[in-house]
């Protein structure tokens, strides 16, 4: 069962193992990314950040659509991790059993506009997870689970 889709620039870090880790409480974390399985250094540190009891597999996007559609992620309480907005929007897409993006952390760059302290969206951005609000994937924003939700609809971005 796939618990939440975040996208967040800094994948496993502190504030996903302390608040979200206890909140959704997965057995298993899915980074969904195309350099990160090809990049040692990287797969050790994301190897050493995450908990303990939680299982961690790393692979590239269309290999992790294939694994969730194939069925052989169901066993697990799957939280999936990506760094971008893009990467999320793929796997929504093309992933049915996903039904929520969390907006976590994303880097502000030139032609990006804030959406919270924590998120930075482009126009092209914000256009997509507006689409993918229109077919009843919740899209919202929050660094933490606790935080109060900024929740993107087909329209507009609210506050709740």
């Amino acid at each position: 069962m796939i618990q939440l889709l975040r996208v967040d620039h800094r994948l496993i870090h502190g504030q996903v193992v302390m608040s979200w880790m206890r909140s959704l409480e997965p057995t298993a974390i899915l980074v969904a990314n195309d350099s990160v399985p090809n990049d040692e250094l990287r797969k050790s540190t994301l190897k050493m950040a995450k908990p303990t009891d939680v299982k961690l597999v790393i692979k590239t996007v269309a290999d992790s659509i294939e694994a969730i559609n194939s069925g052989k992620t169901d066993s697990y309480k799957l939280f999936i991790l990506t760094e971008s907005v893009e990467d999320a929007v793929r796997l929504a897409r093309e992933c049915p059993a996903i039904r929520h993006i969390n907006l976590g952390g994303t880097k502000r760059l030139p032609g990006t506009t804030p959406l919270t302290n924590t998120v930075n969206l482009t126009a092209d951005e914000v256009s997509a997870l507006r689409e993918l609000a229109a077919t009843g994937v919740e899209v919202e924003a929050r660094a933490v689970a606790t935080d109060r939700k900024t929740v993107v609809t087909a329209d507009s971005v609210v506050g709740s």
